[in-house]
């Protein structure tokens, strides 16, 4: 029967051959920009919604500062990085947050069932740093090239307009790196009870840079001084009946009272390198790095102290991207870092214009000045300054009257590549279990409670055949996870787990299932070969 399928085609009528990997140098390495295939998906999928955003439509907003507290734990922050808004002690840098719901419309409730976005804008010295994360710490899949498939399974029938269960399983059930993510989203933690009281996380790996030119792979956290609250399905119902608003409500209500919102920043910091002693790829964004290993370490704090004059002006045309970095942050080869990268910026120039730059919401702090060379398009209200000679818009120039380079660093950091071009699934990401499974393991009686119950109403609302692989994933993970499940939707366990590998994949590993942690992110790598 699957012969007689259609063949997937690009627009132009291309086959496409490999819809799940991104091409990279090597198995590990940075993707390209002729990724033909890769620009065409996400490009089209970023103008596929007018004019609310197509993810993170719901959202909230608030204005606030970052404090560095001049150290990366114990150490001076300029050990790992020479960008200036971690290291200067004593400065209050300005900041917009917005949080926000990802699969909902911009209308839809606020207790729906969906990661948060945790996106900040830096309005440092050296001009604007964006973080834009999530609630949660890992992700559903770890290459860019399936998001547009993962959405528009997560969003609604394209004929009925509903979002429905099997659509969202029927897509996890082929891609077991969500198995984790969906741990995490079924239970309570699915579900902050505010924006006030939850944690943010940049969720992909970064690099951080310094003054020597010298790199260490890191991760960024915020954990919240309000401490961390969520809500079981029961709870959020009853809230929903009554306000469809409440954690912006709770936000706004809480900032107008002087009772603002604080957060620690944090980092995890690891070896730049492969770091092939490890079980798991730290570039993979369905992994956590585990706590006992790679611990958090304090960084600043982040307070909000104002709310929004203006919803519109400052909260829906408020744009961030994930390559708006300063000197002493760098990229990973992270693949969903590389792919959000070119995602972002172009949707936020299809959806805000070509000038969005130049509103106040995502403009600089007044004391950097903007010299560029774009011009015109759209709603071009200024011009960049240009020098003494604004005929010349172009670089450079032999009157040596337009603008000029910025001086390099003296130690610029310079990353070895090598490998051949390619599309890769690597060898290190075939473990989606361990992970997931510990997370299951790590949750109180209540939390593992609402977990089976979400999603045995789920799986009731899935045809059999995905009904059946979820059971497989979820006893690979836990055979209690699994078991649960089954009895729970009246499935079948024995003819899930009597189910083969997914094509292209071997059997998972037998896992340490006795190891349980706190905050279920560790003994990722603490796993036993049969």
């Amino acid at each position: 029967m699957s012969e007689n399928r259609p063949i997937l085609t690009t627009r132009q009528g291309h086959p496409v051959r490999d819809n799940q990997s991104t091409r990279t140098v090597g198995e590990r390495g940075p993707a390209t920009l002729e990724n033909y295939q890769f620009i065409e998906k996400i490009t089209h999928f970023d103008r596929e919604r007018i004019p609310e955003r197509v993810v993170h439509a719901r959202g909230a907003g608030a204005h606030g500062w970052f404090e560095a507290y001049g150290k990366i734990g114990d150490e001076p922050a300029s050990k790992y990085t020479r960008a200036r808004v971690l290291n200067e002690t004593g400065v209050k840098t300005p900041m917009f947050v917005r949080f926000s719901t990802v699969a909902g419309a911009k209308e839809s409730p606020e207790t729906e069932r969906d990661p948060r976005g945790f996106a900040v804008k830096f309005k440092t010295v050296d001009g604007n740093w964006d973080l834009v994360g999530n609630n949660l710490k890992v992700f559903f899949i770890r290459d860019a090239i399936k998001f547009p498939d993962m959405i528009h399974a997560f969003k609604p029938d394209p004929v009925t307009n509903r979002q429905e269960a099997w659509r969202f399983f029927d897509f996890v059930a082929q891609h077991p790196e969500a198995i984790h993510m969906v741990t995490h989203l079924k239970s309570p933690w699915g579900i902050p009870a505010n924006y006030r009281e939850m944690e943010g996380s940049g969720v992909n790996t970064y690099k951080l840079v310094n003054d020597q030119g010298e790199a260490v792979l890191c991760k960024f956290h915020w954990e919240p001084k309000q401490g961390v609250r969520n809500l079981t399905s029961a709870q959020a119902s009853e809230i929903q009946a009554k306000d469809v608003g409440h954690a912006t409500r709770d936000l706004y209500d809480n900032i107008k009272a002087g009772n603002f919102p604080e957060w620690e920043f944090c980092v995890q910091i690891m070896p730049d390198g492969p770091n092939d002693h490890l079980s798991f790829d730290p570039l993979d964004d369905t992994k956590l790095w585990p706590v006992e290993d790679f611990p958090l370490l304090p960084v600043g704090r982040m307070v909000l102290d104002r709310v929004p004059d203006n919803f519109f002006a400052e909260v829906e045309q408020s744009a961030f991207g994930t390559g708006v970095l300063v000197d002493g942050i760098d990229f990973s080869d992270d693949k969903m870092l590389q792919g959000r990268t070119l995602s972002y910026s172009d949707t936020q120039r299809y959806r805000v214009g070509a000038n969005y730059l130049q509103l106040p919401i995502n403009a600089p702090q007044p004391g950097v000045k903007v010299y560029s060379n774009q011009r015109d398009g759209q709603m071009t209200y200024s011009v960049d300054g240009t020098g003494p000679n604004r005929h010349i818009n172009y670089e450079p120039s032999t009157l040596a009257e337009g603008l000029r380079e910025a001086p390099k660093p003296a130690k610029d950091y310079h990353q070895p590549v090598q490998g051949n071009l390619g599309r890769y699934q690597t060898s290190r990401t075939e473990d989606d279990y361990t992970q997931a499974g510990v997370r299951y393991r790590s949750f109180q009686d209540w939390e593992r409670e609402d977990l089976i119950a979400n999603l045995v109403a789920d799986m009731k609302q899935c045809p059999e055949p995905i009904q059946l692989r979820m059971v497989w994933h979820f006893w690979h993970a836990d055979e209690d996870y699994g078991r649960r499940v089954a009895e729970g939707a009246g499935i079948d366990l024995e003819k899930a787990k009597a189910l083969p590998p997914l094509p292209g994949r071997a059997a998972p590993h037998k896992r340490l299932q006795a190891e349980t942690y706190t905050d279920g992110s560790t003994a990722a790598h603490k796993v036993a070969a049969e």
